[in-house]
C-alpha cells in the first residue's frame, strides 16, 4: 500500500511536488525579496530567513493532509476501498501505509523547497536531525487528520472543510510572517494557544536557532 501511494505521488508530480514548490517560490519572492529588502534584520535574522520556515511548514501541512485525505476519499468514492478492506492488511498496516506515504511526500516537498530556499539565500540548518524529525512529526499529524476527514466526508466540499476553516486560518495566525513580540499582550497570549505557532517555531528553531 505504501508503495502504491508513493507511486501515485509520482504519477501526478505536477500537482504533488511542482505546485507546492511554485507556491513557496511566490511566497519567498513576495515576502522575502520584495518586502524583505525593505526590512532590516527581523528578530535578529534576515526577514526571508524568518519567513522561510513558516512557508515550508505551510507546504508540508498541505502536502501531507492532501495526500492522505484525497487518496482515501477517492478510494471510498470509487469503491476501491473495498479491495483494501478484504485484503490481508491489518488496520494498523493500512494506517502505516497512508501515513508513511504522506510523510514521504511531505519530506520530498520539504527537500525541494529547501533547494528553492538556497536560491533565495534563506536556508540554514543549525539542527538537521531536529528539522527532519519536526517535518516528519508534523506531516504524520496532518496525515492522520486527513484520514479522519476522508472517513467522515460525504462530498468533496466536506473534504475541504477542515483545511478551509481550521488549518489555513490557524496557520496564518501562527506567526509564520511575524514575530509575536510585535503583538499586543492579549494577542500574543492568544497566539500561544495556537498549536500551529509551535509547529512553525519548532521548524524555525531547527533552522535558525
Amino acid at each position: 500500500m505504501f508503495r502504491r501511494e508513493v507511486e501515485r505521488t509520482f504519477r501526478v508530480v505536477i500537482q504533488t511536488l511542482v505546485a507546492p514548490v511554485i507556491s513557496a517560490t511566490l511566497y519567498l519572492f513576495i515576502f522575502g525579496t520584495v518586502i524583505g529588502t525593505k526590512i532590516e534584520d527581523f528578530a535578529g535574522v534576515p526577514y526571508i530567513s524568518f519567513v522561510f520556515p513558516g512557508v515550508l511548514m505551510l507546504s508540508i501541512i498541505n502536502a501531507s493532509f492532501a495526500s492522505a485525505s484525497s487518496s482515501l476519499y477517492f478510494m471510498r468514492f470509487t469503491k476501491g476501498i473495498e479491495e483494501i478492506l478484504i485484503s490481508p492488511f491489518s488496520y494498523l498496516e493500512m494506517l502505516i501505509g497512508f501515513v508513511g506515504s504522506a510523510v514521504t511526500r511531505a519530506l520530498l516537498v520539504a527537500g525541494l523547497i529547501l533547494v528553492t530556499g538556497l536560491l533565495f539565500g534563506a536556508v540554514s540548518l543549525v539542527n538537521p536531525v531536529g528539522f527532519v524529525l519536526y517535518v516528519a512529526a508534523i506531516s504524520a499529524i496532518f496525515a492522520m487528520l486527513g484520514i479522519i476527514v476522508a472517513l467522515w466526508a460525504e462530498s468533496f466540499e466536506q473534504l475541504q472543510v477542515l483545511n478551509t476553516f481550521v488549518i489555513t486560518p490557524l496557520t496564518y495566525l501562527g506567526g509564520i510572517f511575524y514575530s509575536i513580540t510585535f503583538l499586543p499582550p492579549l494577542a500574543a497570549t492568544i497566539t500561544k494557544l495556537n498549536p500551529f505557532f509551535y509547529f512553525a517555531d519548532g521548524i524555525r528553531c531547527s533552522m535558525i536557532g
